[in-house]
Parts: C-alpha cells; sequence; structure tokens
C-alpha cells in the first residue's frame, strides 16, 4: 500500500464523513485504501454500565469502517449499502482506545466482504467483524 494511496483514500473518507453516530462515539479514521483502513474508538463514553466496552460500538467501529470501504470500491455513481454483518467479541477493553483494521475478503461489481479485527491498546483482538454489501446504482439527485 502506497502512501499516496492511502493519503488519497483517507481524503476521501475525510470529505464524505463518517456520519454523525461514529462522530459522536468519538471514531478517528488513521489510514483509508481499498487494501487497508485503520480507525480507532475511545472506550470512554462507549461502555456498558459495567465498565466494559459496548458489544455495539464494536459494531459500529466495523460497519463503518466496512460500509465506507465498499463504498471506495463502489466508485463514482454507486452506492454500497449492508445487507449483512456479524460479530464475534472474544475480549472486553475497559480503557484506552481500540482499534479496527479493516481488508477485503472480495471486491466484486456488486458485492463486497470485509473482515474488521478490532484489538485493545495491548494488541488483544477483542471482536472479529464480517460485513457484506450490495453495490448499486446511487439515486438520481433530487
Amino acid at each position: 500500500m502506497s502512501d499516496v494511496a492511502t493519503s488519497e483514500g483517507l481524503d476521501w473518507a475525510t470529505a464524505r464523513g463518517m456520519g454523525a453516530l461514529a462522530q459522536k462515539m468519538g471514531m478517528e479514521f488513521l489510514e483509508f485504501s481499498l487494501e487497508r483502513c485503520v480507525a480507532t474508538l475511545p472506550v470512554e463514553g462507549n461502555t456498558q454500565p459495567v465498565g466494559l466496552m459496548h458489544g455495539g460500538a464494536y459494531v459500529v467501529l466495523g460497519e463503518s469502517l466496512g460500509s465506507m470501504a465498499a463504498n471506495l470500491h463502489a466508485g463514482p455513481g454507486r452506492l454500497a449499502v449492508g445487507v449483512d454483518i456479524n460479530a464475534t467479541h472474544t475480549r472486553s477493553a475497559t480503557s484506552g482506545v481500540v482499534t479496527g483494521v479493516c481488508t477485503p475478503v472480495h471486491l466484486g461489481r456488486s458485492i463486497t466482504v470485509h473482515e474488521i479485527v478490532v484489538t485493545d491498546d495491548q494488541g488483544r483482538r477483542c471482536s472479529t467483524i464480517r460485513i457484506t454489501n450490495m453495490i448499486k446504482d446511487a439515486p438520481a439527485a433530487r
């Protein structure tokens, strides 16, 4: 992955915006290309009542990365929409930030599949997420 590709992808993602929910949760994109997307999410403010990272927060991180990556692949005039998501949580973060790394499993003309691995500050896997997106023509502007 070249720095130029990452820089252009990050510029694209920043210009598009990550959405109100991801922004409210404190998500930050670090890398963005067709081959690899990386973002962080703080644990603080995204926990269950007992202080553990909320499983839904892992899924928001994964869906944000996977959907944005699918839309980058789709290209101009096309739109990627999620049709399936699955998450397996294997560890609970309690402080710091978690990092999601999104890589493509399949990049097709009409379907994409991405895997997102979420780790804690010590590099321990907390969640594994798989998202499938359908690519279709973007609706005409009104």
